[in-house]
């Protein structure tokens, strides 16, 4: 039957077809993501842009009207620097800076080219996290200018991993930083931290510009170079403040790369194929693992593996603090698998254990079973220094400590160290009227260790001109020595049976 037969329907298919076409148009792209097809109306970087979908009924069109309308791309992008070319969204800053760099970094193409690779590992998981809080694409290649996507970086100002935090900063956005972890280098930590920061800082500024400039300058010298500038009736934009010579690079260096990645070709330059897809996914660990064991289980290179988890710096992972590890996608599966079929001993040959009281390295290597080379080793003790009450060490796992650790010691462990006092035995004299107890007083020391070193009850009394031995630290003695008869003696009175020595005091 043809449609000339049956009129009302063929009004009717051909309405049902305009319709199905307009509605999968608007669903083929996400709105608001630059250079694909926007599909309501709106604004963007200031601009009105027109809606795809007709905001009143539908008009019949001519075969030669058909080539001037966009059409919405209904694939995702099949490799990631295209995906992140849609969703460039910041306006682009022109000088004579974006230039230099451009020419620094398309000269140095086996830089780019290790930068690039380096950064296949992260990259998915960057942008989609930019794409979920609708943030310029843009920002997944900050790590470039910050680390050069090395996780392991740290800066002379000791700011640390792919998105450079400085200690304070880290804490402040709940970045652990203890004997275990620093989740400044962590890639789902930093990441996390870092994008609520920028997208704080565009708050403040409501310019991605100036929040760059914020991100490497700080927001307090952003917000005074704006004042200043605001009270000598001068610009606020980005090149309009005067910065530190690092802040007035630091946007072009980004724009240079920006401007790489979007046209490769143009600048003699060939990025790294990185496929559309997750790199690494998320595994569950439910007891504490070295790192080497966790690698071999997982049938992944132990430096691919640290690649994916560098904020264990520690030869070991607890599950209480750390209750998951990144595996290549494809591995996940393999480590579980060897995981559950393990029986080889015990998934961690290393634990925690507290001081109880402050310590010399040997006697903490003495009750933890250790040499004390290999427990300064291990713990990055200096030499020299003691171990103060309440700190964290990491030990050899033992039969009395086969427990995994728990939550409050894997999140807050830390050691802390005081200068190792080398003292020397000391004989002082007694002055009138001495006891133990001032004796112990004048010297900084216990009584009960004076009492102690003299074979005397601590409630004890001295002659004048006793000789009572203490022990004092090196300098201290060298002090008491140097202070010689003419500093601190008045006047030496002689008898056949004793000494008076009467000390003035300054």
């Amino acid at each position: 039957m043809t449609f000339k037969n049956r009129p009302d329907k063929s009004r009717f298919f051909l309405s049902t077809l305009l319709f199905c076409a307009a509605l999968l148009a608007g669903c083929a792209s996400q709105p608001g993501m630059p250079g694909d097809p926007v599909l309501t109306s709106g604004t963007a970087d200031g601009k009105t842009v027109p809606s795809l979908i007709p905001s009143g009924p539908l008009k019949s069109i001519t075969p030669g009207q058909v080539g001037g309308f966009r059409i919405a791309q209904t694939e995702p992008p099949r490799e990631l620097w295209d995906r992140i070319r849609r969703g460039f969204a910041m306006p682009d800053l022109q000088s004579e800076l974006v230039t230099d760099r451009e020419q620094w970094y398309s000269s140095r193409p086996d830089y780019i080219q290790r930068m690039t690779e380096r950064s296949s590992k992260y990259l998915f998981h960057i942008v989609e996290e930019l794409e979920r809080r609708q943030m310029p694409t843009e920002l997944a290649l900050l790590p470039f200018i910050e680390s050069a996507f090395n996780p392991q970086a740290v800066s002379s100002a000791k700011a640390a991993g792919m998105w450079q935090f400085m200690p304070a900063t880290g804490k402040y956005f709940d970045l652990k930083q203890n004997v275990f972890r620093d989740d400044r280098r962590d890639v789902l930590a930093s990441t996390r931290a870092a994008l609520d920061y920028l997208q704080k800082l565009h708050g403040m500024f409501g310019d991605w510009h100036l929040a760059l400039a914020a991100y490497n300058w700080g927001e307090g010298s952003v917000g005074r170079a704006i004042a200043r500038n605001q009270k000598a009736g001068l610009g606020t934009g980005y090149m309009d403040l005067n910065m530190p010579a690092e802040t007035r690079l630091y946007v072009p260096k980004l724009q240079a790369v920006k401007n790489i990645v979007a046209n490769p070709i143009g600048f003699r330059t060939e990025l790294p194929l990185i496929e559309n897809h997750p790199y690494f996914q998320q595994v569950q660990i439910t007891r504490d693992i070295d790192v080497s064991l966790a690698a071999r289980l997982a049938d992944v290179k132990l430096e691919d593996f640290k690649a994916l988890n560098p904020s264990a710096h520690r030869p070991v992972i607890l599950a209480a603090g750390t209750p998951q590890i990144l595996l290549p996608w494809n591995n996940a599966t393999v480590f579980q698998r060897n995981f559950d079929a393990y029986s080889q001993g015990q998934y961690a040959s290393w634990t925690a254990w507290t001081a109880p009281s402050t310590l010399s390295t040997a006697e903490a290597a003495r009750r933890t079973g250790m040499s004390e080379t290999d427990l300064r080793a291990v713990n990055n003790i200096p030499p020299r220094m003691l171990i103060k009450a309440g700190s964290t060490l990491l030990v050899p796992r033992s039969a009395k400590m086969d427990e995994d650790v728990k939550l409050q010691v894997a999140d807050n462990a830390q050691v802390s160290l005081a200068p190792e006092i080398v003292t020397r035995k000391t004989n002082v004299k007694a002055r009138k009227n001495e006891t133990v107890a001032s004796i112990a007083k004048r010297y900084g020391l216990s009584a009960a260790n004076v009492a102690e070193w003299n074979g005397v009850s601590a409630s004890s009394a001295f002659k004048m001109g006793h000789q009572v031995v203490v022990y004092l630290p090196i300098k201290a003695r060298a002090a008491v020595r140097a202070s010689g008869p003419r500093n601190s003696v008045a006047a030496v009175k002689r008898s056949p049976s004793k000494t008076i020595v009467k000390s003035k005091r300054r």
